[in-house]
């Protein structure tokens, strides 16, 4: 059944038809793309049974291996790695309050990740819901990262430190100096062990003049929203607690 708004022109649904034709064009070739990642052969063996600082059943600190984060029954992994602490070259502002007040900028973490982790905080239950595991990971050590999760009202998510193992570093998310950069990784546990099965890669390809780099492709909500706008993605440093490139206010993530 065509589709029609009130008061549209000829010329808008001309234009909105020949649209139409190139989201389904793209629908398509992401099903494609979707399909091919699938088919992918196994991924290498995990280097090592990683040991992480996390909480334990009890709710107390613990040591927890990587084999550890695959529930019963569920056999796939989801690890974001975050920006905490942020890239060293990272200026904006940090936290003015809060817990992380205290720090220097080059500690504290990353605000789009922070934003980003926000938006995995309503979606990790419904994950694993599904059948998943989901965890983030970061360098900070654990009571930073936990003062800071219980901050921004994070309750859904399963989070680590890294701190103390070369996971970040072997798997991609930081560089020989140190420095931290976000990373979404799938692992699969089988028969013949735990593999990587596959990692956001499009944001180390160069991407084309006047593009955005769509580091996460399309599980990211806030800018997937904002692509559906007119005026489509903003010159903005992302920070939740920023009300938009409007505003007066810089981009931070303080407490709320």
């Amino acid at each position: 059944m065509p589709v029609r708004f009130p008061n549209e022109s000829a010329e808008y649904r001309a234009a909105r038809d020949r649209l139409l034709e190139k989201e389904i064009e793209l629908r398509r070739q992401m099903e494609a793309v979707a399909e091919e990642r699938r088919k992918l052969p196994p991924g290498g063996r995990l280097k090592e049974d990683y040991v992480f600082d996390g909480l334990g059943a009890d709710g107390r600190p613990a040591r927890i291996r990587f084999s550890e984060l695959f529930a019963p029954g569920r056999d796939t992994l989801f690890v974001y790695h975050m920006m905490f602490p942020r890239y060293p070259t990272d200026t904006r502002p940090k936290p003015e309050g809060g817990v992380l007040a205290g720090l220097p900028r080059e500690e504290t973490p990353c605000p789009s990740c922070t934003a980003l982790v926000d938006q995995f905080e309503g979606a990790a239950r419904h994950i694993e819901a599904a059948g998943f595991n989901f965890v983030v990971v970061a360098k900070t050590p654990l009571e930073r990262l936990l003062a800071f999760a219980r901050e921004r009202g994070w309750r859904h998510l399963r989070l680590l430190s890294a701190a103390g193992n070369g996971f970040k570093r072997d798997y991609g998310s930081e560089d020989e100096d140190g420095g931290q950069d976000a990373l979404l990784q799938v692992f699969h546990r089988a028969p013949d062990g735990i593999r990587h099965v596959w990692s956001s890669e499009l944001q180390s390809a160069e991407p084309e003049p006047g593009q955005d780099e769509r580091a996460f492709g399309t599980v990211e909500p806030l800018w997937n929203f904002i692509d559906l706008t007119p005026g489509g993605r903003p010159d903005w440093n992302v920070g939740i607690d920023d009300h938009g490139p409007s505003q007066a206010k810089p981009a931070l993530i303080a407490a709320e």
